[in-house]
């Protein structure tokens, strides 16, 4: 089995639980607060692991409690955190995630995820390990991290979330691309929505330069556009709580799958039904599944 390393952010994650999302302006009484470890490299790297992968996380916190905290969490996951560097005076990042009826809103703070460089990781890449990256470091340092991965023969996955402003050749870096309806929409500029016909999602997702190209869509399952041709995958009926995390589990555990020789196609099923059993618990990193319970998702299938 080869090796998954993450490298991007960590954070903590507060989340407010409410009926509704308050309007501009307007404030909400009665909410319900709580305190759980995320940021999307953590979480991509606590689903991997859950899942049977080897696997590092690599990237930045601060000098204060979450720091530690999450560090800790990764560590009790089995994820090896020897690359999850300490940033003096600086605080560690944090997300603020509002849900109201099972779907969610979040603001980020980086904190010390903006001091990840590329310089300051020491882990080298090899030939059949799975490298993945999101967009919530530095760019820069995702480039340079991507390029090192690539030419030493390591697959690399990039989920593109939040989409930030990125030159076109960094996706001639990546061998699979992972990215929501919106996120698709944002880096192409087409009008793209989760009702978007497969035809149209998969024209969109060729102007990318990724070799392979998956689109999320939620309830409706995902498009997969490579040089084979077009994937559909429907999705699995679930009961939504929470779909704050839902898209690093579908990353995490796609890597998890690679790294154990299984095929794309068969990766990304799993990956789907992973994700599925997510959204019906709480939070990011906490609600990632054992191999059990996906195994279990799939066999109703």
């Amino acid at each position: 089995m080869g090796k998954v390393v993450v490298f991007g952010s960590l954070n903590m994650d507060v989340i407010v639980q409410s009926d509704r999302r308050p309007a501009a302006g307007e404030t909400i009484l009665g909410a319900a607060v709580t305190l759980l470890p995320g940021g999307k490299g953590s979480n991509q790297a606590i689903a991997a692991a859950r899942l049977g992968a080897r696997t590092e996380m690599l990237g930045a916190v601060g000098d204060d409690a979450f720091g530690g905290k999450l560090r800790d969490v990764l560590r009790r996951n089995g994820v090896d955190n020897a690359g999850v560097k300490v940033v003096r005076k600086m605080s560690t990042g944090v997300a603020l995630i509002q849900v109201a009826g099972g779907d969610n809103a979040i603001t980020g703070a980086s904190g010390a995820n903006g001091a990840f460089t590329a310089s300051a990781v020491r882990r080298v890449p090899r030939r059949g390990e799975i490298w993945v990256a999101q967009f919530e470091t530095p760019v820069s340092a995702t480039e340079v991290l991507l390029r090192k991965a690539r030419a030493a023969g390591a697959t690399t996955i990039l989920n593109l979330a939040p989409m930030v402003p990125h030159r076109a050749r960094l996706l001639k870096l990546v061998d699979i691309a992972v990215l929501n309806e919106i996120e698709l929409a944002q880096t192409t500029g087409a009008r793209i929505t989760a009702r978007s016909s497969t035809r149209a999602i998969a024209a969109a997702c060729r102007t990318l330069g990724a070799r392979i190209v998956i689109a999320t869509l939620g309830s409706r399952g995902l498009v997969m556009v490579g040089p084979e041709g077009i994937t559909a995958l429907p999705a699995f009926r679930t009961g939504v709580v929470d779909t704050t995390g839902a898209g690093d589990c579908f990353v995490g555990a796609l890597a998890a799958r690679l790294a154990a020789g299984a095929a794309l196609v068969d990766a990304a099923r799993y990956a789907t039904a992973a994700a599925s059993c997510s959204v019906e618990r709480l939070g990011a990193a906490p609600s990632m599944p054992t191999p059990r319970e996906v195994a279990a998702r799939l066999s109703r299938a």
